[in-house]
């Protein structure tokens, strides 16, 4: 069983970006991005309508955090304390060394390269210091830019699931892509 411990926290920096701890003054930053009807578009969790919608999620982050269960980053450009988005591990499942990664990026930063940068640095610090085997991320085929960013990171397309999930009444596609820890890193 791997024995992952997420303190103290890491800061991750990129050449654009930083990566660090979420807080509850980043509660009205991810109410925006969570409340946004382009990003939220493709995944199957529910739309933020309140904030405490998100002062409920930023709770469990901090839960899982504290249980060594997961671990959330709040995404901002360097010298900016203004979150863009978020990457995280979650579904970890320390029996087979495996995590899986979920990230979100509001519509006013997209095909700017961040979510490439956020990702390439997470799955780095996933390897390295948490010393996962595997990273899996699990998308939406109509995704198209989600899966463009996990195919530059070097994540392969496992598997297809067709009509898997149910979600607002209607049985939904999902596709799993993975990393392993031996595969070139991004």
């Amino acid at each position: 069983m791997l024995e992952v411990d997420f303190s103290p926290f890491p800061t991750l920096e990129t050449e654009r970006l930083q990566l660090r701890r979420m807080t509850l003054d980043d509660a009205q930053a991810l109410f925006r991005i969570r409340n946004d009807g382009n990003v939220m578009k493709y995944m199957a969790r529910p739309r933020a309508e309140r904030i405490e919608d998100v002062i409920a999620l930023l709770d469990m982050m901090e839960k899982d955090l504290a249980t060594n269960d997961g671990i959330s980053w709040a995404i901002t450009l360097k010298g900016s304390t203004e979150m863009l988005g978020t990457i995280g591990f979650y579904r970890l499942k320390k029996a087979h060394h495996r995590a899986e990664v979920g990230y979100v990026l509001h519509s006013d930063h997209w095909r700017k390269g961040y979510m490439r940068e956020a990702l390439a640095a997470a799955v780095r610090c996933g390897f390295e210091r948490f010393k996962f085997h595997s990273i899996e991320a699990e998308t939406d085929p109509r995704n198209v830019a989600s899966n463009t960013v996990l195919e530059r990171c070097g994540f392969v397309r496992e598997g297809y699931f067709r009509e898997n999930f149910l979600w607002h009444g209607e049985f939904q596609d999902s596709t799993v892509y993975s990393l392993l820890a031996s595969d070139p890193l991004p």
